[in-house]
C-alpha cells in the first residue's frame, strides 16, 4: 500500500457504518448501565448495609489480588511479543501494555490494541505485529477465562436446580481448545493478514508461547476470581456451601468476564459481566449480598486498570512513547525492517 493510499480518507460508506456501529454500542452499553442502576437502587438499602459488612482487611485482600491479577496478563502479552521477534523489559512492556488497556472502555472493540500498537512502534517494534499480538491477548484470555469458568455453566444455566450432562462440558471444552490449538491460530493469522493484503508473518507462533501465554492468563483469571471469592465468603451465610461458594465465585468470574469478553459491543464488558456474576452468586447468598460483592469487584477491577495505567503512563511519559504534543518533535523510532 502506498503512502497516498495509506493517508486517503476512508470511504463515507465505511465512515457511516462505523458511526452507526458506536452509536448502537453506545446506546446498547447506557441501556445496560440503566437496567442495573435501576436494580442497584431498588436493592439500595439492603446492598448499603452489605458493603458495610464487607470489612476492611477483607476489603485490603480482594484490593491486593485485583491489582495483582493484570500483571500476569501482561506477562503473557510479553510472551506472544518475543515469540515473534520483539523481547522488550518487562517495564517498557507494561508501559505499552496498561496505557493501551485504558482503551478497552471506549465503544469499539480495539481501541487498547490502537494505543500499543502507536507506542511499540516508538520501541521499533512493528505495528502490524503488536496489533497481531493485541488481538490475540484478547481472543486468548478469553478463551482461556471461559475454558475455567464452565464449570459454573451448569449453575448459570439451571440455577443449579439440575445437572447438565458432563460430555456436554466437554464437548464445549474440545472446541475452545481446538481454537487454542497453534496451528489453528496460526493458520488465523495467516487467513487474516492475506484477507488485509498484508505480508505474513516472520514465522509462526510455537507451541511453547502458546501454552506459556496461556499460562499467564489463567492464572491473571483464577487470581481475579480469588478477590471475588474473599469477599463472597465474607458475605456468604454461616450455611452456605463452601465448596459451591468457591466455584461460583471463582470459576463464575471466570464465566461471567468470558461472556463479557466476547460481548464487544460493551466496552469491557461493563454490565454483562456484573449481572451474570450477581445470578451466579445469588444461588448461595442473598441478591443483596451478591450485589454488593460485584459492585465492589467490578470497582476494584476499575483501580486496578487505572494504577497500573498511572504506573504505566509516567514509565512511558518519562520515556518519550506518548505522542509528542504540537510543536515538539518526539524521538524518531527505529522501525523494523518488516512489518510497519
Amino acid at each position: 500500500m502506498s503512502h497516498d493510499e495509506a493517508g486517503a480518507p476512508p470511504a463515507p460508506g465505511r465512515t457511516t457504518r462505523k458511526r452507526a456501529l458506536d452509536v448502537l454500542r453506545i446506546g446498547f452499553l447506557v441501556l445496560v448501565l440503566v437496567a442495573v442502576g435501576i436494580a442497584l437502587w431498588r436493592n439500595w438499602a439492603e446492598v448499603r448495609g452489605d458493603l458495610g459488612r464487607i470489612g476492611p482487611v477483607t476489603l485490603l485482600a480482594a484490593t491486593g489480588l485485583a491489582m495483582l491479577s493484570p500483571f500476569f496478563t501482561v506477562l503473557g502479552w510479553r510472551v506472544l511479543l518475543a515469540d515473534l521477534g520483539s523481547r522488550l523489559h518487562i517495564a517498557p512492556a507494561s508501559g505499552v501494555f496498561f496505557v493501551g488497556q485504558l482503551g478497552k472502555y471506549l465503544p469499539g472493540s480495539v481501541w487498547s490494541v490502537v494505543v500499543q500498537t502507536d507506542m511499540a512502534h516508538r520501541l521499533g517494534v512493528p505495528r502490524r505485529r503488536t496489533a497481531i499480538v493485541g488481538l490475540l491477548t484478547i481472543a486468548l484470555s478469553a478463551l482461556t477465562g471461559m475454558i475455567l469458568g464452565l464449570p459454573a455453566l451448569p449453575v448459570l444455566l439451571t440455577r443449579g436446580d439440575a445437572v447438565v450432562p458432563w460430555w456436554v462440558l466437554l464437548a464445549i471444552i474440545a472446541v475452545l481448545g481446538v481454537l487454542l490449538w497453534p496451528p489453528v491460530l496460526n493458520l488465523g493469522i495467516r487467513t487474516m493478514l492475506r484477507l488485509l493484503r498484508r505480508d505474513p508473518l516472520e514465522h509462526d507462533l510455537t507451541h511453547a508461547a502458546v501454552g506459556l501465554s496461556s499460562l499467564w492468563f489463567a492464572t491473571s483469571w483464577i487470581v481475579g476470581g480469588l478477590s471475588v471469592w474473599v469477599m463472597a465468603r465474607n458475605l456468604a451465610p454461616d450455611d452456605a456451601d463452601a465448596s459451591r461458594l468457591l466455584l461460583v465465585a471463582v470459576s463464575g468470574y471466570l464465566l461471567a468476564a468470558g461472556i463479557g469478553m466476547f460481548s464487544i459491543v460493551v466496552p469491557a464488558g461493563v454490565g454483562v459481566r456484573d449481572v451474570v456474576l450477581v445470578v451466579l452468586l445469588a444461588t448461595t447468598m442473598p441478591v443483596s449480598a451478591a450485589t454488593a460483592v460485584v459492585v465492589v469487584a467490578r470497582f476494584l477491577t476499575v483501580v486496578a486498570d487505572v494504577v497500573w495505567a498511572a504506573i504505566g503512563w509516567l514509565w512511558a511519559k518519562t520515556h518519550h512513547l506518548l505522542p509528542s504534543s504540537p510543536g515538539t518533535a518526539g524521538p524518531d523510532p527505529t522501525p523494523s525492517p518488516q512489518g510497519d
